[in-house]
């Protein structure tokens, strides 16, 4: 089994009505419960808080120096995502593929390095 991030930009959510969101979110739910049922979920969220405070870490100097804001620009940031434990990548592409059917906009899949151990 690998772990796969399946990701996506917040730039491809395209502008919703509070009803049209309620609906895909109902859908997305059902589609977790549905991944949870078939032992690939591990773990989503819906999106990062653009309301807390962003900032970068650098370790060059030995100590961490905290930096305001992010490196990458706003248009490159996180969307919202699901990791699941999938067995190949053909299986990770299925996943990637209800989500975006689910929720109505495009998805990327990313496998994490092979786990240690």
């Amino acid at each position: 089994m690998a772990l796969y991030l399946i990701a996506f930009n917040d730039e491809w959510v395209p502008d919703l009505t509070l009803e049209e969101l309620r609906e895909r979110g109902t859908s997305a739910r059902a589609l977790i419960e549905e991944m949870t049922d078939a032992g690939v979920f591990v773990f989503s969220d819906g999106g990062l808080d653009a309301s807390t405070v962003v900032c970068s870490v650098d370790p060059s100097s030995g100590s961490p120096v905290f930096t305001d804001g992010p490196f990458a620009e706003t248009k490159e940031h996180l969307g919202g995502f699901a990791v699941v434990d999938v067995p190949d990548d053909a299986e990770a592409r299925y996943w990637a593929g209800r989500i975006a059917v689910a929720v109505g906009w495009p998805q990327e899949v990313h496998r994490f390095p092979h786990r240690m151990g």
